[in-house]
Protein backbone atom coordinates (compact mmCIF):
# COMPACT_ATOMS: atom_id res chain seq x y z
CA UNK A 1 0.00 0.00 0.00
CA UNK A 2 1.31 3.87 -0.43
CA UNK A 3 2.13 5.88 2.22
CA UNK A 4 -1.08 7.74 1.43
CA UNK A 5 -3.69 4.79 2.00
CA UNK A 6 -5.82 3.88 4.25
CA UNK A 7 -7.07 0.32 5.26
CA UNK A 8 -10.80 0.62 6.22
CA UNK A 9 -12.11 -2.76 7.74
CA UNK A 10 -16.15 -2.65 8.17
CA UNK A 11 -16.42 -6.17 7.38
CA UNK A 12 -15.20 -8.96 9.79
CA UNK A 13 -12.61 -9.26 12.72
CA UNK A 14 -9.33 -10.99 11.82
CA UNK A 15 -9.35 -10.62 8.44
CA UNK A 16 -6.78 -7.73 8.90
CA UNK A 17 -3.24 -8.86 11.18
CA UNK A 18 -3.84 -6.43 13.81
CA UNK A 19 0.39 -6.56 14.71
CA UNK A 20 1.26 -6.08 11.49
CA UNK A 21 -1.40 -3.18 11.21
CA UNK A 22 0.08 -1.84 14.05
CA UNK A 23 3.29 -1.67 13.24
CA UNK A 24 2.80 -0.39 9.27
CA UNK A 25 0.78 3.14 11.49
CA UNK A 26 3.30 3.21 13.52
CA UNK A 27 6.13 3.37 11.38
CA UNK A 28 3.53 5.46 9.20
CA UNK A 29 4.16 3.19 5.75
CA UNK A 30 0.05 3.44 5.34
CA UNK A 31 -1.66 6.82 6.75
CA UNK A 32 -4.44 5.57 8.61
CA UNK A 33 -7.17 2.89 9.40
CA UNK A 34 -9.97 2.84 10.21
CA UNK A 35 -11.98 -0.27 11.27
CA UNK A 36 -15.50 -1.27 12.55
CA UNK A 37 -14.72 -4.95 13.89
CA UNK A 38 -11.59 -6.36 15.53
CA UNK A 39 -10.54 -9.84 15.66
CA UNK A 40 -11.22 -10.27 19.86
CA UNK A 41 -14.29 -8.31 20.62
CA UNK A 42 -15.27 -6.24 22.83
CA UNK A 43 -11.26 -4.99 22.36
CA UNK A 44 -9.57 -4.57 25.55
CA UNK A 45 -8.85 -1.08 27.17
CA UNK A 46 -4.88 -1.58 26.54
CA UNK A 47 -5.52 -2.67 22.67
CA UNK A 48 -2.49 -0.99 21.20
CA UNK A 49 -4.75 0.39 18.53
CA UNK A 50 -6.46 2.99 21.22
CA UNK A 51 -2.85 4.21 21.61
CA UNK A 52 -2.48 5.61 17.67
CA UNK A 53 -3.47 8.89 16.63
CA UNK A 54 -4.30 7.87 12.81
CA UNK A 55 -6.50 4.75 13.78
CA UNK A 56 -10.24 5.68 13.84
CA UNK A 57 -12.16 2.58 15.63
CA UNK A 58 -16.24 2.44 16.18
CA UNK A 59 -17.90 -0.25 17.84
CA UNK A 60 -19.27 -2.46 15.74
CA UNK A 61 -21.99 -0.19 14.14
CA UNK A 62 -21.20 0.34 10.67
CA UNK A 63 -23.88 -1.13 9.35
CA UNK A 64 -26.58 0.82 11.56
CA UNK A 65 -27.71 3.06 9.30
CA UNK A 66 -31.04 4.72 9.04
CA UNK A 67 -32.36 2.66 6.34
CA UNK A 68 -30.96 -0.40 8.27
CA UNK A 69 -32.43 0.56 11.23
CA UNK A 70 -35.46 1.31 9.08
CA UNK A 71 -35.76 -2.30 7.17
CA UNK A 72 -34.88 -4.08 10.31
CA UNK A 73 -37.82 -2.33 13.26
CA UNK A 74 -39.87 -1.41 11.00
CA UNK A 75 -39.73 -4.15 8.32
CA UNK A 76 -40.55 -6.74 11.14
CA UNK A 77 -43.14 -4.59 12.31
CA UNK A 78 -44.77 -5.05 8.77
CA UNK A 79 -44.21 -8.18 8.74
CA UNK A 80 -46.07 -9.51 11.87
CA UNK A 81 -48.51 -7.04 10.70
CA UNK A 82 -49.06 -8.75 7.50
CA UNK A 83 -49.23 -12.09 9.36
CA UNK A 84 -52.08 -10.80 11.54
CA UNK A 85 -53.82 -9.99 8.68
CA UNK A 86 -54.24 -13.46 7.37
CA UNK A 87 -51.51 -12.61 4.40
CA UNK A 88 -48.69 -14.39 3.80
CA UNK A 89 -45.20 -12.68 4.84
CA UNK A 90 -43.42 -10.94 2.11
CA UNK A 91 -39.98 -12.97 3.55
CA UNK A 92 -40.21 -16.08 5.69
Amino acid sequence: MKASAYLINAARGGIVNEDALCHALQQRKIAGAALDVVENEPPGKNHPLFQLDNVVLTPHIGALTFEASKRGEWGAAEEVIRVLEGKKPKTL
